[in-house]
């Protein structure tokens, strides 16, 4: 059985559930990180050197980075659908994948951690409005890419849009300036129709 460590309200542990919810794979998540604690401890750095969640481990195999798990998952155990065979189709959903990291995430972290886990009194407004600005900008960037699409690499969900989908719904649940992206909200839209995007990626942001 494939084991998840990793509390459900960190974004990364997110998109390895949604991952394995797609799939339909037996599991166990095990909560660690955040408020409780253990991703320090001796047993866990010996599993993720890093200190960090979400670490897999799939029957004795131990994996760490998040996107690298969802990677490794649909390769696993999808090889035709969520992790594409054709090398372009494939690279198009992987390059998403990392313009999520190198982009997006850094571009929405001083609104998210501002808004969602700074007390009011000690929020930086202008970090906020920044942070803001540029996510839009991003997500401007996306919205273009999906016009005439159905999804971010293929006409079906692949790993191209599990990271940047779980960004998504972070950024509509932000109380933020959301231009009008006709084309990123109605992909949006498919994604909250999915059971495994509601069960682990639509639950209250903390």
């Amino acid at each position: 059985m494939l084991k998840v460590y990793g509390r459900n309200n960190s974004i990364n542990v997110q998109k390895v559930m949604w991952t394995i919810g797609e799939l339909g794979l037996e599991h166990e998540r095990l909560d660690v990180g955040g408020a409780f604690g253990q991703n320090n401890e001796d047993w866990y750095l010996r599993l993720n050197p890093m200190g960090k969640v979400p670490v897999l481990d799939d029957n004795g195999y131990v994996l760490w980075e998040s996107n690298t798990i969802v990677r490794y998952l649909a390769a696993q155990y999808d090889r035709d659908e969520l992790y594409p065979q054709d090398p372009q189709v494939r690279g198009e959903a992987e390059k998403w994948m990392d313009w999520k990291l190198a982009f997006l995430q850094p571009a929405m972290f001083g609104a998210f951690w501002g808004l969602i886990r700074t007390p009011e009194a000690e929020r930086d407004g202008d970090a906020i409005q920044a942070s803001a600005e540029e996510s839009a900008r991003l997500f401007g960037i996306l919205d273009r890419h999906l016009q005439g699409r159905d999804y971010i690499a293929a006409n079906h969900l692949t790993i191209g849009d599990i990271p940047v989908g779980a960004s998504t719904y972070r950024w509509y649940g932000l109380e933020v300036e959301h231009p009008d992206y006709p084309a990123l909200r109605a992909w949006y839209e498919k994604l909250t129709h999915r059971q495994a995007f509601e069960d682990y990626v639509m639950i209250p942001i903390t």
